[in-house]
């Protein structure tokens, strides 16, 4: 029942996140709306106190941490990929602009993409965390979080927030 439900789900996301056409009374089309999948996530540098585990207890946002966004066919092939930067509270916005589904179902972005940290600035943080799965990648959550403007939508999926660790932690903060 729940995999019914979730299939149904998957193909409607589908239809809302792709571009449509109208036509208009003169029997041409035009595109009415241009609509995009976008992913979202916030990158941290983890306190020495949680080193280790998934906590963000007195983490702090990195501004300019490169994040990457992969997506994979359904046969296993990369079909995007693109490295983003985090603005200045380390929130990432990822337009995934260039992003085709060859199967609508299986290549849907809940399925088929992840979200990985790459780079951060801190030389004293900058070792990867496998916060929310950072190290392998980080699925997506669909969140029914939309962004409307004229002539323009989002449909915006998050990745958990994502860490990076200090590579100098002391004993005492294990």
């Amino acid at each position: 029942m729940a995999a019914k439900h979730f299939s149904i789900l998957s193909v409607l996301l589908l239809l809302v996140a792709f571009p449509y056409t109208k036509g208009s009374a003169d029997g041409s089309k035009t595109t009415e709306k241009k609509i995009e999948v976008v992913v979202e996530a916030t990158v941290y540098c983890q306190s020495c106190d949680h080193f280790g585990t998934w906590s963000l207890i007195g983490a702090k946002p990195i501004p300019a941490a490169r994040v990457s966004v992969t997506c994979k066919s359904h046969n296993g092939r990369v079909n995007y990929y693109k490295v983003f930067e985090t603005d200045k509270n380390g929130y990432l916005y990822a337009p995934l602009e260039g992003f085709k589904m060859q199967h609508y179902i299986l290549d849907h972005p809940l399925h088929s993409c992840y979200v990985k940290p790459v780079w951060s600035p801190l030389e004293s943080c900058s070792l990867l965390s496998n916060v929310n799965y950072g190290l392998n990648g980080a699925p997506l959550r669909y969140e029914n979080k939309k962004l409307h403007v004229s002539k323009y939508e989002a449909v915006i999926y998050a990745a958990g927030p994502l860490a990076f660790h200090p590579s100098e932690c002391s004993l005492t903060h294990h």
